[in-house]
């Protein structure tokens, strides 16, 4: 269809999400409303519908485009796309394909598709006022341009809810801490602006009233007309948003009492608020950030006055009391709605908001002088925004710090029973609590038990739960449809095997093993669901070296991953046949691909990337690696590697290793498919094949398998890792039933969760499940 559309929304960018093998297209999300519509005669329809526009603005090889952070570049790429500079109440001239909205009972009543790479076709401007916002939005940015990459991306999303450079990292940490709504600009950010022009909201109507308005001599009745000035500009400058919407209309009615001379009350005024909303977008009523708004500003209304009072009662001071009563209200009432949406409930989000609030007001005034000062003095701005960024970090760093909790989270049963299951449990626990307010040794032995709970220490963690096992060998980590393994190298130490497609949760395995050093990680191939984890496996612990395939495709995520590498100052070394490392009492040996899979040219790092020499053969306990030097060949004297098979793709380029440790001998196939088996198998590596212990099965059990190879291999235990309910139908059936006509014991980690394999030099084998 041809339609000419009105946009009502900030386009966004679509977070980079692994799918199978690649990462994603990038998209460009537009909210519009299609005004006109052109039929096939040349007639133009009027109507006045809302769609959702999505635009490829990014191929389908978008690990190119990400910064090792996981943001955006902003440099060309989709960040730069002409699509991300509409203005609301642009209109655009749009030719599309017209599909239905995935789910009924949307505000969306159709999607359009649109796959040009031009420009959009603009025939009418966006108005004055939203240009005027679009300028001061835009200054934020600039002036925000040369802070560090936390503060950067948190001031925009403080002040005015621009959230496009948070990075799927930093935004999964405030979403395990459920700071999430400090980015959703609303009533606390109304409030701040409200209380600088007219004081403490209790001195308002009073002749002791503070704030900007009486010291410049403003009358209460003009206080109340520039206070609608200020909301409409709040509204427009941070987009009409749910939250704000609400923010908006109880100060709206908040600030017409102030006129009027009648004494506020803000719970009416809230009801009013939600009411008139309600009539007037019927929508809202439907949506989930409106919920949690009204929600939590019914809690500080009425629980936590009562509590704050309880808690003074009680001996507790009133600050501290407020701030804990104002917390534990909000969550109470919130964290049901939050348990439908994610099938979890946060152990930390009390703390963590009330940390969160001493960084939280500074570092919004100081947001909103960079903007008003912006458009002025940009320096002046960047002064501003540099004294806001001391803040911003602190809040980065308490979500972070939160979110890396081992307890921080428990997973809970979604849906509306989930939600009225945590319901009646925090009923339970309010009464319980009133009763225990009275015994101290009790409250303290709660909070020990909470404490531990968070903190899982992991002698206690081991004792109780049996995981990890003690004396683990290897662990297939539970990724979903991806790999990542980790072989024990020593206390704390792992030597890791992919990465996985989500960062996240392959953190979290390696935070339940202890594993804090990494001598070495060995990335298969660059397919995004072994690659696109790999932050998760930098972050927070020291890591020696990246060894890869030299067969540097895709491209974009090869790109990727060196960039991931070079940021935090890895060295990246390629793997090639007839290598050997050790650790301790594990080493292995690099049985493919061959030297010729590896040429210098396809080496996509960037010029400053660490020279491509070969790694060391050994690393000492610390995981520092030593001076380079030859590896020694595990082949007769005079063969080598076969040089004739050359790769159909990055499956084919797998690294293929033969590990030994504890008298155990595990063979980790990568994704070979059965060309690449059948030629490592002719190999003169192929005689180290024979009667492996544990045989991680290549390709997520696929159907393509070599069975000469099974065959030869005759694993005592196969190891499959694969996505529940995945799309690829992984594992094979054809391939368990072989696998286990071969004598094998099949686990896989998407029925068994994370396996653990233990054993010993006595022939003992038993693997543990998470």
């Amino acid at each position: 269809m041809t339609a000419e559309v009105e946009v009502t929304a900030d386009p966004r960018l679509t977070r980079p999400r692994v799918d199978g093998p690649r990462i994603a297209p990038t998209a460009a999300l537009i909210g519009a409303d299609v005004r006109r519509v052109e039929e096939a005669g040349g007639t133009a329809v009027a109507t006045r519908a809302p769609v959702l526009i999505i635009v490829d603005v990014g191929a389908g090889d978008a690990g190119a485009e990400d910064e090792p952070d996981g943001s955006r570049a902003s440099h060309g790429g989709p960040a730069g796309s002409p699509w991300l500079g509409l203005l609301p109440s642009t209109r655009l001239r749009v030719t599309a394909r017209l599909a239905p909205a995935r789910e009924g009972g949307d505000r969306v009543a159709a999607v359009l598709r649109v796959r040009a790479r031009a420009a959009p076709d603009v025939v009418g401007e966006p108005s004055r006022p939203q240009r005027f916002a679009g300028r001061l939005r835009a200054g934020l940015r600039e002036a925000t341009d040369g802070l560090p990459a936390d503060a950067r991306a948190l001031l925009p999303g403080l002040v005015v809810g621009d959230t496009s450079r948070v990075t799927p990292e930093l935004d999964a940490a405030f979403k395990e801490t459920d700071l999430t709504h400090l980015l959703a600009v609303s009533g606390a950010n109304f409030t701040i602006l409200l209380a600088l022009l007219l004081g403490p909201p209790g001195l308002a109507q009073r002749a002791e009233r503070r704030g900007l308005a009486p010291r410049l001599g403003i009358s209460l009745r003009q206080t109340a007309v520039l206070g609608g000035v200020l909301t409409l500009g709040f509204v427009v400058v941070c987009r009409p948003d749910p939250s704000v919407l609400r923010a908006a209309a109880c100060g709206s009615v908040a600030l017409l009492a102030l006129a009027t001379g009648r004494r506020r009350t803000l719970l009416p005024a809230l009801a009013t608020a939600v009411l008139l909303l309600v009539l007037y977008d019927p929508w809202l009523a439907r949506s989930y950030g409106f919920l949690l708004s009204v929600l939590a500003t019914g809690a500080l209304l009425t629980l936590a006055p009562r509590w704050s009072a309880a808690l003074r009662r009680r001996g507790v001071p009133p600050g501290l009391a407020e701030a804990l009563a104002a917390a534990g209200a909000a969550q109470a009432l919130c964290a049901p709605v939050v348990a439908v949406l994610s099938a979890r409930v946060s152990l930390v989000a009390v703390p963590c908001n009330l940390l969160a609030e001493f960084a939280v007001a500074p570092a919004t005034v100081l947001g909103f002088a960079a903007l008003g000062t912006a458009p002025l003095a940009m320096p002046v701005a960047k002064a501003l925004a540099w004294c806001g960024s001391w803040p911003a970090e602190g809040l980065a760093a308490v979500a972070r710090t939160g979110a890396a909790l081992p307890g921080s989270g428990v997973d809970w049963p979604g849906g509306w029973t989930g939600a009225a299951l945590l319901g009646a449990a925090t009923v339970a626990l309010l009464l319980a609590g009133r009763r225990l307010l009275g015994h101290p040794w009790w409250c303290g032995a709660c909070v020990l038990l909470l404490v531990l709970v968070v903190l899982r220490p992991a002698p206690l963690t081991r004792v109780v739960t049996g995981w990890p096992p003690p004396g683990w060998r290897m662990v297939m980590c539970d990724v979903g449809q991806g790999d990542a393994m980790v072989l024990s190298a020593g206390e704390g130490t792992g030597v890791v095997v992919d990465a996985g497609p989500d960062p996240v949760l392959v953190d979290r395995c390696l935070r339940s093993l202890g594993v804090t050093r990494v001598p070495l990680v060995v990335l298969t191939h660059f397919h995004a669901d072994h690659v696109a984890g790999l932050p998760g496996v930098l972050r927070g612990r020291s890591v020696g070296a990246v060894e890869t395939t030299g067969f540097a495709e895709p491209a974009g995520q090869a790109a990727f991953g060196h960039r991931v590498a070079a940021a935090r100052g890895v060295p990246v070394t390629p793997a090639a046949a007839g290598l050997e490392r050790r650790v301790g009492e594990l080493s292995w040996q690099v049985l493919w691909p061959p030297p010729t899979h590896a040429p210098p040219d396809r080496n996509p790092g960037p010029p400053h990337s660490p020279p491509a020499h070969l790694p060391p053969d050994r690393f000492p306990p610390d995981g520092s690696p030593r001076p380079p030097h030859p590896p020694p060949a595990r082949f007769p004297p005079g063969s080598s590697p076969s040089p004739t098979h050359t790769p159909e793709g990055a499956n084919d380029a797998s690294v293929t290793l033969l590990v030994r440790i504890a008298g155990l001998r595990l063979l980790l196939l990568g994704d070979l498919e059965p060309p690449a088996q059948r030629a490592l198998a002719d190999s003169p590596a192929g005689a180290e094949l024979k009667g492996v212990d544990v045989l991680k099965v290549a390709h997520h059990g696929s159907a393509h398998q070599d069975p000469d190879l099974m065959r030869r291999a005759a694993p005592r235990l196969a190891l499959i890792s694969a996505g529940a309910d995945n799309s690829y139908g992984h594992p094979a059936p054809s391939t368990l039933a072989a696998l286990r006509a071969g004598g094998a014991v099949v686990l896989r980690t998407d029925r068994d969760g994370a396996l653990a394999v233990t054993g010993s030099a006595g022939g003992r084998l038993e693997v543990a499940r998470d």
